[in-house]
């Protein structure tokens, strides 16, 4: 089990057709930026549903595990990640994607 994720959450776009498909893109530009050979997905993706108080805030929520904040930091702050991240925020039409860290109990 990892020690600490990263987790980036993507509030509801504007258009869901356009945010699929440019969503595939950036999760290829991921692999190729991190050197992620494509048949390995070291990510999770989940996509959120209507709850008690009706439609999420967020779409969906991508999660990466790491094995330490150490690890994580150096990723975060590496050149290929700053082009990952801006692409996030790029396709992200309904606003800024919200990214997290957490670390399982």
């Amino acid at each position: 089990m990892s020690a600490v994720k990263l987790m980036v959450l993507y509030p509801q776009p504007k258009n869901v057709a356009q945010f699929e498909q440019d969503y595939q893109a950036h999760i290829a530009l991921l692999h190729e930026q991190m050197d992620i050979p494509t048949s390995d997905k070291p990510y999770s993706v989940t996509k959120m549903m209507a709850g008690p108080a009706g439609t999420a805030p967020f779409y969906q929520m991508f999660s990466m595990p790491f094995p330490d904040i150490e690890t994580l930091k150096a990723v975060l702050s590496s050149d290929a990640m700053q082009v990952v991240a801006a692409d996030a925020s790029r396709i992200s039409s309904g606003g800024e994607p919200v990214v997290l860290i957490g670390k399982d109990n």
